[in-house]
Formats: structure tokens, C-alpha cells, sequence
């Protein structure tokens, strides 16, 4: 069996991806106790069924995805802690960031995502988490989340067939192959139109349910009736990707409680403008760095937030780009931050003066003449009406 295949099938990886990059971290695999270690060179590397496996470097299979490794580095860098808080994962997709916030104690975790069927089944099937998929995170508001959430945890109720409700058929009273019962009562009996028309009203409706057109009626799941759906949390967090923050962040503080912490992975490539991204959707000037720094800033002042700290994150983007965290917090007073410079070494040096401009011949001519008239003694006050007279009106006279 393929490698990358097996280490999923074995529990050791949540994706095929994940154990590619595991696999590059370093695998080794052997058949029996006595038998030598077998490193695993290539994903395609054959691993023979039964075979115990060792992994080199456990921590890339820690969480569901790499990503549960950013937001715990982050974490322990701010010296934040989620235990015991309600939180919000905005962009849950395969779930590493969920699965990091339930390992460090959250009691809850609401995930949203724009998409369908990501989230790993091990997470789906927590308790702690509620996830809401195909939801816009632009688009949120309180009101919205709080009725996703429901729906999330609901279950279409089938509709049963009520045949207690059909009419009785007309002709009931003919029995025996027609022959008439002469002893039955028919005054009770329906037309033969109602009969059509409940047929014909049975028959939308099984349409309409084929086509998804019928109303749905939901009720909750068995075990979910009493999990927390209100949307105000202690601690947001999230992993965005195809949008800027700055659109998603006006929604999102809304729903954090008094004093609650923010701490959002930021991806420079989706916050500059097409023309300032390098080829492969790379970031390669780092003097760029400082303007999304500062746009974000702005952006959580805006919004009523104190940016308590701007943080590289401890591993680089899956497709080689740096990226940051910004963690930030609602009603807190924080200290004015140092201001953003690209170049720190040029910070340091001293500011150098404009070029003077160069005089023209014009203002070098009356420079000389102003200085003249300061010169001649003859000159009684510079500006007043008096006999003195100037070199150059006495060189006229000559």
C-alpha cells in the first residue's frame, strides 16, 4: 500500500497531505520487533500491510492539520489561554485551528466555513463543536449565526403519509364483482372529484420534496437540545484565505463579549493589491510587510479594538509565503505602538536634509544687486525714501 495511503488508513494522519508531510518530516516502518527500521523515502513508497510504524517528527501529527501547529505557536508566544472559553473559528475548513483550541481546554468551539464537507469526522462528531458550513463570514451578523447554528444542529423531520385522512372511494358499495349491496349506506361516501383532487395534492407534494421545494419543519438532534448557540464569545480566532481581513473583521467583533480576545492568522498575499504579489502568489518585497501591518492596525482601531500584539507566526504558508497573527482585544487600553518602519536600519540613521535648490541666474543677478545696495555707504536706510543713491545708478551716470 501506498505510503501516504497507509498512514491515514493507520489513524496517523487525518489526510493524504498530512501524511506527505509527515512523510517528509521522516517515517520509518518494519515488519516485525527484531527487524530493522525501513525509512520511507517517497509518498508512493510501498509499506506492506500490518507493518508498525514510527513517526520521526510527532508534532506535524499532533492536530488534524498544520495549522493547529501556527495557532498553538501563536498562543504560547502571547501567553494566551482559552481554557474554559467559548470560542469562534472563523474559516474552520479541516479543522487544525478547532482541534488546537479543544486541546488547550476551550469548552466550545462554533466553526464557520464558506465550503462543504471539510471539517475531519472526528471533530464533526465532538460534542464541543458546532459547525456551519457553506456561511459567508462577510455576511455575519448575531441573528444569522444564532439561526446557522440551530439549523446546523437540526434534522429534517420526514413527513409521514396520513392515510386515515384519504376520502372513502365513491362505488365502495359495489362488491362481489359489481353486484350491488343493497344494505349500503353511500350519503357518506366522497365524490369522485375529491378522491381525484386529494390524489392530485398528493402527488405536489411528492414532487415538491423530490425538487427541494417543500417547506422543511426541523427539530434538534437527539443530545444537541441543550448545546449553547449564542453568539458572543470570549475568544475569536481564524484562518482566512481568498479575502481580506479588513472585510471580514467588521462582522466578526461583533459577536466578542466585553473585553474579548481576538487572534487572527494574517496572510500578507490576500491583503495587497495584485500588482505588489510575485509570481506563484508569493510576497517577495518585505518592505510590503509594514503595509499590512498598518492597514489591519487601522482597521481593529476602527473597529473599537486595542492591537495588543503584531507576531510572525512559527511556520510559514503552504505555499512558501511569511505570515502573521495579530492579536487584539476589545476595551482594552493599550499603549500607542511604535511605528511601523520597513527598514530599521534605515531608521537609525540620522535624517539627512533636502538638497538646497540650485539659484538660478535670475536670483544669483539680484542677489549680487541686493548685496550692493547693503554695501554703499552712501546708503542711509535700505527701503527708505532719502538722496543716497545705489553703485549701479552711479555707474548710469558715468
Amino acid at each position: 500500500m501506498r505510503a501516504d495511503v497507509f498512514l491515514v488508513e493507520a489513524g496517523h494522519a487525518a489526510t493524504r497531505s498530512q501524511a506527505q508531510r509527515l512523510i517528509a518530516s521522516g517515517v520509518e516502518w518494519r515488519l516485525t520487533p527484531l527487524a530493522p527500521w525501513k525509512k520511507v523515502a517517497k509518498n508512493g513508497d510501498d509499506i506492506p500491510a500490518g507493518a508498525e510504524l514510527q513517526l520521526l517528527d510527532a508534532a506535524e501529527a499532533k492536530y488534524i492539520s498544520r495549522g493547529g501547529l501556527k495557532l498553538e505557536g501563536a498562543l504560547a508566544a502571547t501567553g494566551l489561554s482559552v481554557k474554559g472559553l467559548r470560542c469562534l473559528d472563523v474559516g474552520q475548513s479541516t479543522g487544525g485551528f478547532t482541534d488546537c483550541l479543544l486541546q488547550a481546554g476551550a469548552t466550545q468551539v462554533i466553526g464557520l466555513d464558506v465550503g462543504h464537507g471539510q471539517l475531519h469526522e472526528r471533530l464533526k462528531n465532538d460534542e464541543r463543536v458546532v459547525c456551519v458550513e457553506g456561511f459567508n463570514a462577510r455576511a455575519l451578523t448575531p441573528e444569522l449565526l444564532e439561526k446557522a447554528c440551530d439549523e446546523a444542529l437540526c434534522e429534517v423531520i420526514e413527513e409521514e403519509e396520513d392515510n386515515d385522512t384519504q376520502p372513502v372511494a365513491p362505488y365502495a358499495w359495489m362488491r362481489n364483482g359489481g353486484q350491488v349491496d343493497e344494505d349500503y349506506d353511500d350519503s357518506d361516501d366522497a365524490k369522485e372529484q375529491d378522491v381525484e383532487s386529494f390524489k392530485a395534492e398528493r402527488a405536489a407534494k411528492a414532487k415538491a420534496r423530490a425538487e427541494g421545494l417543500a417547506p422543511v419543519e426541523l427539530r434538534r438532534k437527539p443530545g444537541t437540545e441543550n448545546i449553547d448557540i449564542t453568539p458572543a464569545f470570549d475568544f475569536v480566532t481564524g484562518d482566512l484565505s481568498f479575502i481580506s481581513l479588513t472585510l471580514v473583521l467588521p462582522a466578526v467583533v461583533q459577536l466578542l463579549k466585553p473585553h474579548g480576545q481576538l487572534l487572527m492568522l494574517v496572510k500578507p498575499q490576500f491583503e495587497l493589491q495584485p500588482g505588489q504579489i510575485g509570481k506563484g502568489g508569493i510576497v517577495r518585497d518585505t518592505a510590503l510587510y509594514a503595509e499590512v501591518e498598518k492597514r489591519i492596525r487601522d482597521c481593529l482601531g476602527d473597529l473599537g479594538l486595542s492591537v495588543r500584539q503584531w507576531l510572525d507566526s512559527p511556520i510559514e504558508g503552504g505555499d512558501g509565503n511569511h505570515e502573521f497573527f495579530v492579536w487584539a482585544q476589545q476595551g482594552a487600553e493599550v499603549k500607542a505602538p511604535a511605528p511601523v518602519v520597513a527598514d530599521e536600519a534605515a531608521a537609525a540613521r540620522p535624517a539627512v536634509k533636502a538638497a538646497a535648490k540650485r539659484p538660478s541666474r535670475a536670483d544669483i543677478k539680484a542677489q549680487r544687486a541686493k548685496q550692493e545696495l547693503y554695501e554703499d555707504p552712501e546708503v542711509a536706510s535700505f527701503g527708505q525714501p532719502g538722496p543716497a543713491r545705489s553703485k549701479q545708478k552711479k555707474r548710469n551716470e558715468r
